[in-house]
């Protein structure tokens, strides 16, 4: 069974989007057996049109298509918790939350959002070893 990495922006509709799709790409890449998932703390009902379109331009597509909610499942099955904005105290005292602040929002210049994601995505990617 693959381990879970979980991006969270606050409505799970375009940073977290775009970090777990890139993250699923680089870690099949990498023979990481660890797999990404975009929550949000306040889910929108539909992902940024930016984020899809820019996506589909990069090539790639979202592993979920409908913004989902963060849970505490999510929280304590996660192998790590990579986050863009604050989150709720009762998971933030249940794991070790990554913060991810400084991202351009992508609704401004998507390009510019996902190259710093990208960034801190490979970051991330050459400290882990295979699982």
């Amino acid at each position: 069974m693959a381990h879970t990495i979980v991006f969270v922006c606050e409505h799970g509709a375009a940073k977290s989007v775009i970090a777990a799709t890139y993250f699923n790409q680089l870690a099949s890449e990498n023979n990481l057996d660890i797999r990404a998932t975009a929550r949000g703390t306040y889910p929108e009902a539909e992902i940024s049109p930016k984020a899809l379109v820019g996506l589909k331009k990069d090539g790639l597509l979202p592993t979920e298509l409908v913004p989902q909610k963060l849970s505490l499942n999510d929280v304590e099955s996660a192998h790590g918790i990579v986050s863009f904005c604050e989150l709720p105290e009762e998971y933030s005292e249940k794991v070790t939350i990554d913060r991810w602040d400084g991202v351009p929002p992508v609704s401004e210049n998507y390009e510019t959002a996902r190259d710093a994601i990208l960034v801190r995505l490979k970051q991330l990617i050459n400290n882990m070893s295979p699982l």
